[in-house]
C-alpha cells in the first residue's frame, strides 16, 4: 500500500505545488509521522522534494521537476481507474490498453517504488465471482459501456423473469456484483437496474443524454442493494438450533438473514432458539430444511407446516 501512496504524494506535489504535511496527511488519510517517513523515503529515492517553511510553506519538488509519468493517452489514463477490478478491464475490452498504461505508470518509478509496485500485484489479487459462479461476459457488454461513456441513448429487448420487454434506456453505469453485470439506466422518470446478460438485443441511438442532476453511481446501487434485501427478506422466523445447527448457521444463512439475529440462551443440551429473517414462504422453507435435523422451526405457524408437508411429501417419496 505505500507504493501507491507514495506516488499519490508525488502526484499531488506535482500537481499542486507546495502542499503541508497536515494537507498530505488528509489526503493519504495517514499520520503526521507517516507522511514525514514518505517524503525522507521519496528524498532517498532521488526526487528532490524539499520543505519550505512559513506562513505560505509546505512541501515543494524542485522547480521544472517533473516525473516520467508520460506518454498516457487519454484511454490510458481512464484505464488506470479499473486497475483494482481484475478481469473486468478485459471484460470491457481495455486489458491490453491497461496492461499499457501500468507498464508507463511501472517505468516512471524509481527504482525502489517500481519493486515495490511489482510485490503489490504479487500479493493482491481480486477475484470476483463468488465461490462456485463464473464470472459473466454478456455478448452486448462493450456495447453497454461505451454507450455508458459517450452518453447515448441505447434501445433493448430485454429478458425479466416476468416478460420480455423493449427500452430505451440512458445508460447511467455499469456494476459488477458478485461476478454479474448490471446496467443502471434512466427510463423516462425512473432509474432502473438491468442485469447485461439478459439483454438479447441492443442497439445504440445517436441521440445524446444528460445525466439526471446530483446522479451518484456508487450512493444508487448501496441503496437499491438495501432495497433489494429488504424485499427479499421481509419476513421473521424462529427456529431452535443444536449445537451443530448453530456452527452451520455461518454457512447455511447469509449475512442479511442473519442481520438483527436474535438468540435466546442455551438450555441444558445446547440447543438455542434463535430468530432470523427469511424470505417468502417457499424460499423460507427451502433454505431452512438445508440445516436437516439441526434445526426445527418454531414460528411462524404456517411455516412450520409447510416443512411438516414437505417432510412428509419426502417420506412417501423415500418410502420402501
Amino acid at each position: 500500500m505505500r507504493a501507491s501512496r507514495l506516488l499519490s504524494i508525488l502526484m499531488v506535489l506535482q500537481a499542486r505545488g507546495a502542499v503541508t504535511a497536515q494537507a498530505l496527511a488528509e489526503e493519504c488519510e495517514v499520520s503526521l509521522r507517516t507522511i514525514y517517513r514518505d517524503i525522507d523515503a521519496l528524498s532517498a529515492a532521488g526526487v528532490p522534494v524539499y520543505a519550505e517553511r512559513g506562513a505560505g510553506g509546505g512541501y515543494r519538488l524542485l522547480e521544472g521537476y517533473r516525473t516520467r509519468l508520460n506518454g498516457l493517452s487519454a484511454q490510458e489514463a481512464q484505464a488506470l481507474f479499473l486497475s483494482g477490478l481484475g478481469d473486468a478491464a478485459a471484460a470491457l475490452g481495455l486489458g491490453a490498453v491497461l496492461a499499457a498504461a501500468q507498464t508507463k505508470v511501472t517505468a516512471g518509478l524509481p527504482a525502489n517504488l517500481r519493486s515495490a509496485a511489482a510485490r503489490m500485484r504479487a500479493r493482491f489479487h481480486l477475484d470476483a465471482p463468488g465461490w462456485f459462479h463464473e464470472a459473466e461476459e454478456p455478448p452486448f457488454l462493450q456495447s453497454v459501456a461505451a454507450a455508458a461513456w459517450e452518453q447515448h441513448l441505447i434501445e433493448i429487448r430485454y429478458q425479466s423473469w416476468r416478460a420480455e420487454k423493449r427500452r430505451r434506456v440512458a445508460p447511467l453505469g455499469l456494476v459488477l456484483k458478485s461476478g454479474a453485470w448490471y446496467l443502471v439506466g434512466a427510463v423516462e422518470a425512473s432509474v432502473r437496474t438491468y442485469r447485461i446478460s439478459r439483454i438479447r438485443e441492443l442497439e445504440a441511438l445517436a441521440e445524446r443524454f444528460e445525466p439526471p442532476p446530483g446522479f451518484d453511481l456508487a450512493t444508487f446501487w448501496a441503496a437499491s442493494a438495501r432495497r433489494l434485501e429488504a424485499e427479499m427478506y421481509p419476513n421473521r422466523a424462529t427456529v431452535r438450533l443444536s449445537p451443530l445447527g448453530q456452527r452451520m448457521l455461518e454457512h447455511v444463512t447469509s449475512a442479511v438473514s442473519r442481520a438483527g439475529m436474535e438468540a435466546g440462551a442455551p438450555d441444558a443440551d445446547g440447543y438455542r432458539v434463535v430468530t432470523l429473517r427469511v424470505g417468502a414462504l417457499w424460499e423460507a422453507t427451502s433454505d431452512l430444511m438445508r440445516f436437516g435435523p439441526e434445526a426445527e422451526v418454531l414460528e411462524p405457524p404456517e411455516l412450520r407446516a409447510r416443512v411438516q408437508e414437505t417432510l412428509e411429501r419426502m417420506g412417501r417419496l423415500y418410502a420402501p
